[in-house]
């Protein structure tokens, strides 16, 4: 593992015993990930892109196999990586400030120090002077935001996204996705992302990890470079390139396993 690695999934293999025997869910996976990178998993429907990301958040206990952060093997969930989801999981009787200063109570690391990180997030983002409302309150988008904003406030290594924009209608989904890919660029995170969505995967990644049908494999690693000073995804998806990766990996996709 290179210096600049700060992620590495080594020979990941998940076995399931049912009732007609064994089943291998994902067969010798291996990759790594550069800190401040975007790295997109696309691959078939029920592949286990989802139980990969579980397996590298902690939730899930590999059977075979190995995830280390910054050359360290992890066990369990680790306080260097953070776990988005489809929902934001906003708390309706909370307000916005105090929905952001959750995760730092869970953890027990709420002082005066992190709230102020906290508050500057919410200036900076431009949420502050929504930081009274509740959750109902604010759109889809904002919501998606402040969800980001919380998972920031505790300053981890490694942001995951599960289908983090799936919930929301395909114009907000637009925005939000240029929204939080230019916070998490902004903040330099380093974020590994499993998406259905092709050209959502093709417009905020760096590199994009194609798996085969299950047993998941890795059937493919493509860079995707579009060579502008001031990347976006909206730009990436009206740039002349961006239909050859989409055909690329559509056919990929489209093979068998």
């Amino acid at each position: 593992m290179t210096v600049e690695e700060i992620l590495k999934v080594d020979h990941i293999v998940q076995k399931y015993q049912a009732h007609n025997g064994e089943i291998i869910a994902i067969e010798d996976i291996s990759f790594s990930v550069k800190e401040g990178e975007f790295v997109s998993i696309v691959g078939p429907s029920g592949c286990g892109k989802s139980t990969l990301l579980s397996i590298i958040s902690g939730l899930l206990t590999p059977t075979y196999g190995e995830i280390l952060v910054n050359g360290e093997k992890t066990r369990g969930i680790s306080p260097k990586i953070a776990y988005m989801l489809q929902k934001d999981n906003l708390l309706e009787w909370r307000t916005i400030y105090k929905n952001i200063l959750l995760g730092l109570e869970i953890r027990g690391t709420l002082t005066r120090e992190t709230e102020e990180y906290a508050v500057s997030l919410l200036k900076t983002y431009g949420l502050h002077e929504f930081k009274d409302k509740h959750p109902s309150q604010l759109s889809g988008g904002m919501r998606q935001r402040a969800a980001l904003i919380r998972t920031l406030a505790t300053k981890p290594d490694i942001f995951l996204l599960d289908e983090a924009f799936s919930a929301l209608d395909y114009q907000t989904r637009l925005k939000v996705t240029d929204d939080v890919y230019s916070i998490l660029k902004k903040e330099n995170k380093t974020t590994l992302m499993v998406t259905h969505d092709i050209p959502e995967s093709i417009s905020m990644s760096d590199r994009i990890i194609v798996l085969t049908s299950r047993p998941a494999k890795i059937r493919e690693i493509h860079k995707i470079d579009f060579e502008m000073p001031e990347r976006t995804p909206l730009k990436c998806r009206q740039h002349p390139a961006f239909s050859g990766y989409f055909n690329m990996i559509w056919r990929e996709l489209d093979e068998p396993g």
